[in-house]
């Protein structure tokens, strides 16, 4: 498998520059494709792994189209018996951030057919921000003086790790998490509002 290690800013250009006018930029994390536990872990609202996963894949498609790109926190999947199945299935040009749990579906088939890129980081830009693309949260990065955000997952919708009191205080720093994202993935316009507001209840 080949990684790329993304050691420069990116130019992740306006939607027109990728040569489609109506291409978007999405960003998402920690879905957990087939990992039954995780509805108990997060207290996700569904009954079963399967309605769980056909929600998110139908959220998924209905927003994302053929060239929209989505920027994937790691964890896409947990568990699941055939990655086929769900890589298939979900629209974009995916780019994937490799989580800690995104090894164990490695195993079962090579992914870099299905993503554009893959890296344990990303340095990314979109004209207006600069983006640190992580898994895990980070308490400082690169650029935190000059208001570039980190972007990152792991840690669902928990906010009882020593560390929140502190994460919660920074404005740049932000959950892409699908336990408070709708289960969907989100604009970053999106994302700052549902971290704001999740950040205000907790």
């Amino acid at each position: 498998m080949k990684i790329v290690i993304k050691d420069e800013w990116e130019n992740l250009v306006e939607p027109s520059g990728f040569g489609y006018s109506d291409a978007m930029i999405y960003f998402t994390a920690d879905s957990h494709f087939g990992h039954a536990n995780i509805i108990k872990y997060c207290n996700r609202p569904f009954e079963s792994v399967q309605q769980m996963d056909e929600t998110m894949l139908k959220n998924w498609n209905d927003r994302i189209k053929a060239n929209d790109e989505v920027y994937i926190v790691g964890d896409l999947m947990f568990f699941c018996k055939d990655p086929q199945y769900y890589l298939n299935r979900l629209n974009g040009r995916k780019h994937l951030i490799i989580g800690n749990h995104d090894t164990y579906w490695f195993k079962k088939i090579d992914p870099t057919p299905y993503f554009q890129t893959i890296s344990p980081l990303m340095r990314i830009r979109d004209g207006s921000h600069r983006f640190i693309l992580c898994h895990y949260p980070l308490m400082s990065w690169e650029g935190i003086h000059d208001h570039t955000y980190l972007i990152y997952g792991h840690i669902h919708n928990s906010t009882n790790g020593i560390y929140w009191p502190l994460l919660k205080t920074y404005e740049h720093a932000l959950n892409a998490g699908v336990d408070i994202n709708a289960y969907q993935p989100v604009t970053f316009k999106e994302l700052v509002e549902n971290n704001r507001r999740f950040k205000e209840n907790h």
